[in-house]
C-alpha cells in the first residue's frame, strides 16, 4: 500500500494531493542575512544570469527553476543556502532573538540552525546538537560557509541531553525538528514511500516523545519550544504533542504562518487527542507547491505560571 492512502481522509482534494506528491520538488535557496541582503542577492543572481523566482510569502527565499543551488558564486560565498520552503517554518515559529540561548535538538545538517543564528543576528548562543557524529561534519561546514559564529556543536542523544558541558542550565527557546518517517519529502525522495512501514512510524514516535519532553524540561518557564516533522502521520505529530502535554508542564499555543496550512487533527484511528493540538499547522504539498510538513509551538511552564498568577505555590 502507498502510505499516502492513509491520509486521504485528512485532505480537501485527494487528486490534487496525490498529483502534487508525484511532482518533483522545486529547488529553493534562503538568503543568509549574516552576509547579504535579499536585494544584493537578486542583483548578484541577475549578474550571473541565474534564473530565479521570488517566493511570495518570504522575501529571503528564491526558487531556482534550473536547480543546482550550489553552482553559483553567491552560494559559494555564503550568501545563499539551499533550504526547502517548508523547512523555514520552524525557525519562523521559534522567533529566536539576539542574545538568547537556543537549543536545536536535532540540528544536522544545519539548515535550521543557521537560519536561527541569522534570526539572532549571530548574537547569543545556539547549541546545535545531533546524535549522528557523521552528520555533524555537514553542520560545521554549513555554519562556517555561512559565517555563523554564535553556535556550538554537541553530540548527544537528545532524549538524555545533559546541560553539564554548558555555562548555563536552561534555554530560552528550543527547536525539535524530529527524526521521522519523512513521508512529506516524497517529492524529492520517492523512495521514502517504498521503504515506509508502520513499525518504523511506531518506533520513531517513541523517540520523538522523548526528545520533545527533554526540550520542554530544558527550557525556562515562559520559554518556547517548537516541534516539527516532515511527515503526515498523526502518530508522529499530534499524538506526540498529546503525550508530552500529559507528561510535561507546557501548552500548545496558537501562532501564524505566512502560507496556507490546515489545523492539527484531534482524532485519528480511534484515538482522541488534546483539543489544543488543533493549534498546530499541517502543510500539504498541493496547497503551496511545497513538501509536506507539521509544525507546533509550545509555551513552557503553563501550569506553573497559572498557579503563580492565582497566588498559589507551583
Amino acid at each position: 500500500m502507498n502510505p499516502l492512502e492513509r491520509y486521504e481522509s485528512l485532505v480537501d482534494d485527494v487528486d490534487a494531493f496525490r498529483a502534487a506528491c508525484e511532482r518533483p520538488l522545486p529547488s529553493v535557496v534562503r538568503v543568509n542575512g549574516i552576509t547579504a541582503e535579499p536585494a544584493r542577492v537578486r542583483a548578484a543572481l541577475d549578474e550571473e544570469g541565474v534564473a530565479y523566482e521570488p517566493v511570495g510569502w518570504h522575501e529571503g527565499l528564491f526558487r531556482l527553476p534550473d536547480g543546482s543551488p550550489g553552482t553559483n558564486w553567491p552560494y559559494v560565498h555564503g550568501w545563499l543556502h539551499g533550504q526547502e520552503e517548508v523547512s523555514v517554518l520552524p525557525g519562523l515559529a521559534l522567533d529566536a532573538r539576539p542574545g538568547e540561548r537556543v537549543w536545536d535538538a536535532c540540528a544536522a545538517p544545519g539548515s535550521k540552525t543557521t537560519q536561527i543564528a541569522d534570526d539572532m543576528d549571530d548574537e547569543g548562543t545556539v547549541v546545535a546538537n545531533d546524535n549522528n557524529l557523521g552528520r555533524l561534519s555537514a553542520l560545521r561546514h554549513n555554519a562556517e560557509r555561512l559565517g555563523v559564529t554564535n553556535t556550538v556543536v554537541t553530540n548527544q542523544d537528545a532524549r538524555n541531553f545533559s546541560m553539564k558541558p554548558l555555562a548555563f542550565d536552561e534555554f530560552d527557546r528550543a527547536l525539535v525538528d524530529a527524526p521521522c518517517s519523512c513521508e512529506g519529502t516524497c517529492r524529492k525522495n520517492p523512495d521514502v514511500l517504498d521503504q515506509w512501514t508502520f513499525g518504523h512510524v511506531e518506533a520513531v514516535a517513541g523517540i520523538q516523545k522523548g526528545i520533545l519532553a527533554r526540550a520542554v524540561q530544558a527550557t525556562r518557564p515562559g520559554g518556547t519550544v517548537v516541534y516539527s516533522t516532515c511527515t503526515f502521520a498523526p502518530e508522529e505529530n499530534e499524538a506526540v504533542l498529546d503525550h508530552v502535554l500529559r507528561e510535561e508542564d507546557c501548552e500548545v499555543v496558537a501562532f501564524d504562518l505566512p502560507l496556507e496550512t490546515v489545523p492539527g487533527v484531534t482524532e485519528w484511528d480511534g484515538e482522541t487527542y488534546d483539543p489544543s493540538v488543533e493549534r498546530a499547522h499541517r502543510v500539504y504539498p498541493h496547497h503551496n507547491d511545497t513538501g509536506g510538513f507539521f509544525c507546533a509551538k509550545l509555551r513552557v511552564g503553563a501550569r506553573a505560571e497559572e498557579s503563580s498568577a492565582r497566588g498559589v505555590d507551583a
